[in-house]
């Protein structure tokens, strides 16, 4: 999606086009086959599920058709990650290459350990300790009990971005609220977690034994051998 000339343009396909994703099962089945995807275009040409599905069938609220909602659907299956991984942007990771991502983008440290050494900030931290013990949480359940808005802390949304782009959070699913009388009300949110408290801890951090930038330059590999025409510059770009 690229603003022109003050205007907001999706980059789709045609409906004839033999390569479009047409379900949510098929926009799985090709994060799977690829190994990693953003949900809107981005430094790499055709690197996105907005350039390989139609443009108006977005946010028709139809769930046969629409990619902005197949992406609750996807979360919510649990099949592949998704949250916002990409140059602080959303998309999506196949389970087999979570765990170069999380080693890549952790350099090797869980959370504890990260605060330990003095590397996290304290919004983190209390964002982090909230999933102890592996609960799911809705974003606004987050933002009250970490103490964000009002006189408490700021930036709420940036600090859970940069805990999705090292991987210690991820959205689970998309879920509508319920109120006192146990009744569901208002759009679906989103819902976050750890990686760990959904796939397990050893299959998110199976590539710590490897350096960090070796899972880097995997990452990087892949995905110029997937999409060639990208340089180092703009793989890297993508990537975040």
């Amino acid at each position: 999606m690229g603003n022109e000339s003050g205007e907001w343009i999706m980059h789709g396909v045609g409906e004839d086009d033999p390569d479009r994703i047409r379900t949510a099962e098929e926009l799985e089945e090709f994060v799977e086959q690829v190994g990693f995807l953003p949900l809107f275009a981005n430094a790499v040409p055709g690197f996105s599920v907005e350039e390989r599905t139609v443009s108006h069938h977005w946010w028709t609220d139809d769930p046969a058709v629409d990619p902005w909602l197949w992406r609750q659907t996807l979360a919510r299956r649990g099949r592949v990650a998704y949250g916002k991984f990409f140059d602080k942007k959303a998309g999506f990771i196949s389970l087999s290459y979570l765990p170069w991502f999380a080693n890549a983008r952790r350099d090797g440290y869980d959370f504890d350990a990260l605060w330990d050494d003095g590397k996290a900030s304290h919004r983190s931290k209390k964002i982090m300790d909230l999933f102890d013990g592996g609960a799911e949480l809705y974003s606004n359940e987050v933002r009250r009990l970490a103490g964000f808005g009002g006189e408490g802390e700021k930036n709420f949304e940036g600090t859970v971005t940069a805990l999705q782009m090292r991987i210690y959070l991820v959205i689970r699913d998309f879920r509508r609220r319920v109120n006192r009388r146990g009744l569901a009300y208002g759009w679906p949110i989103a819902v976050y977690a750890t990686p760990e408290s959904v796939w397990g801890y050893d299959a998110v951090t199976a590539a710590y034994g490897e350096s960090p930038e070796t899972s880097r330059q995997r990452l990087l590999d892949r995905l110029r051998r997937c999409f060639p025409a990208a340089d180092e510059q703009q793989a890297r770009r993508a990537l975040g």
